[in-house]
């Protein structure tokens, strides 16, 4: 009688299998049919399992960073203090992707970019496309713009302190604009993360870093913008200028460190 209920058991056992394998299937084939080929997959099925990079052009940051650089398809925050090297960094990775025969954008929040300085990192000026953009929605419609055209490598944002919301333009200098910008950033991360991943873009968003009053108690730096760019994003980059170089009493450079914060395409904190 065991070896009967068993027998039964396995034949059962195996139909069931059977049957839900071809409703899965049906699943997938009306899935692919109202949304397209390729909404769902398996994750072995993909095309390119290996995420590709953009070379920082400091092969140290590259290894921290996992190896391949700035991830294609992500977005990458670096913050730190003024002065410690961020907009080089990514004007490294610019030019990393220009020698790769890749086209760069800039978006030039800041109203800052040094042409002359980009050039001496091997910035190729002819090709850069530049955007110097009056208030921050516009600045992100045209990185939304330059992402869903799949043509654009690079984009790097200088930065997200600079991305003042048009509301505020508008008001006087005293005016209370309370959570405008983060709720400008959150929406912007919303639209802009499906179409960053499709067309393999490298979006680096460049910030600054705020205190916050009356903290006794851990770190009391921040940066704009509010949260949503810290969780949207893959990496986070802090960077701090460490060292000054000078050659006899003449500065001419710094040391910088950049520490991993946050990385999901490989081991963080390095």
């Amino acid at each position: 009688m065991a070896k009967a209920r068993a027998a039964r058991s396995d034949k059962g056992g195996a139909s069931g299998g059977k049957e839900s394998d071809k409703m899965l299937q049906n699943a997938l084939g009306q899935i692919s049919k109202a949304f397209g080929e390729g909404s769902i997959m398996r994750l072995a099925d993909a095309a390119n399992q290996q995420i590709e990079g953009i070379s920082t052009g400091a092969l140290s940051m590259d290894l921290a960073l996992g190896g391949q650089g700035f991830p294609r398809g992500r977005i990458i925050e670096l913050f730190g203090p003024e002065s410690s090297g961020k907009t080089t960094l990514a004007l490294h990775a610019i030019a990393s992707a220009q020698r790769a025969g890749g086209i760069a954008a800039f978006v030039d929040a800041e109203h800052a970019l040094d042409p002359a300085w980009a050039k001496r990192l091997g910035v190729n000026l002819e090709e850069l496309l530049v955007s110097q953009p009056t208030f921050g929605e516009e600045g992100l419609q045209i990185a939304e713009m330059l992402i869903k055209s799949n043509a654009v490598d690079i984009i790097v944002v200088d930065s997200v302190a600079a991305l003042v919301p048009k509301a505020e333009l508008d008001g006087e200098i005293g005016d209370k604009h309370v959570g405008l910008q983060a709720r400008m950033m959150s929406q912007a991360m919303r639209k802009l993360t499906g179409a960053i991943s499709k067309s393999k873009t490298t979006v680096i968003f460049i910030n600054q870093i705020r205190e916050k009053i009356g903290v006794m108690f851990g770190s009391p730096e921040t940066t704009p913008g509010g949260r949503a760019l810290k969780f949207y994003s893959s990496c986070r980059v802090d960077i701090r200028r460490i060292a000054t170089l000078k050659d006899g009493e003449e500065t001419i450079g710094i040391r910088m460190r950049g520490k991993v914060v946050k990385n999901k395409v490989a081991p963080p904190f390095r």
